[in-house]
Order: structure tokens, then sequence, then C-alpha cells
């Protein structure tokens, strides 16, 4: 079955967004000493984008926001199977902005970034198992 070809290249490009988050994230993580916020800020950010895929490959319009609660909601409505872990990512959300301005009152922790990694790589591969290779194929 053919898709749209618009619809497929916007697709392509969330996930194409989220594969970069995971890159920066993975580097964030290797740097020297670490850079623990912005590899928890990535890792959001890939569950962010990949959702949005999720919802555009599925014409599902969303609003502009970073709440993962939000859109694992709608993602969930279109395959239940993805609610449980969904609704583990969903906590990343605070990753958008916690760490983005002085003034965070506890600093990140190695464990929670590499958990908030962890998690965002395992969204993005059960979201795109459940899809045609032409959604996300760069």
């Amino acid at each position: 079955m053919r898709h749209n070809p618009i619809l497929v290249e916007e697709t392509r490009g969330w996930f194409a967004k989220a594969r970069n988050d995971l890159r920066a994230a993975t580097v964030d993580l290797q740097a020297v000493p670490p850079l623990l916020e912005d590899a928890m800020f990535h890792s959001q950010q890939a569950v962010e984008k990949t959702l949005k895929g999720f919802l555009t490959w599925h014409d599902e319009p969303f609003r502009k926001t970073h709440s993962l609660a939000e859109l694992g909601e709608q993602c969930a409505r279109l395959d239940l199977q993805l609610e449980p872990l969904l609704r583990k990512a969903s906590r990343l959300s605070e990753y958008a902005t916690k760490y983005r301005y002085p003034g965070e009152p506890l600093p990140a922790t190695p464990e929670d970034a590499v958990e908030a990694m962890s998690l965002a790589e395992n969204v993005v591969e059960a979201v795109l198992a459940r899809l045609p290779s032409e959604a996300s194929s760069a």
C-alpha cells in the first residue's frame, strides 16, 4: 500500500530528529565529564519527536506541547499495546525544561541520565516496530 508522500516525508522528518536527539544524548553521556542534564533533555526530546512522528503517520493532529503524557495518551488510543511503556516514559516530560535554566536545586545523576536514555531508546524502538519501514527510513 502506498501512502501519501507528504505524510511519509513529515513522519520521516520527526523520526530523523528523534534519532539525532538519541545520538546527542549518547555523545553527552560519553563526554568527559558527562553532560547529564543535556542527555536527559535529549532523551525527552527523542520520545516527544517519536510520538509526534507516530501521530503524524496516523494523520492525527496534536497540539504544540512537551507533555509526553498528553502525546502518549493520543498514541495509546491508536495502539493500546504502547500504553504501559508510554505511561512510564511520561515522567521524562520534566526534562524538557527542568535543567534548561539556572536554579534547579538537585543536580542530575548518572543513573537518572542512563535510565532516561534507555527509556527513550525503548520508546523509539517500540514505535518504529509498529510502522512500515517507509515511515522511518532516512
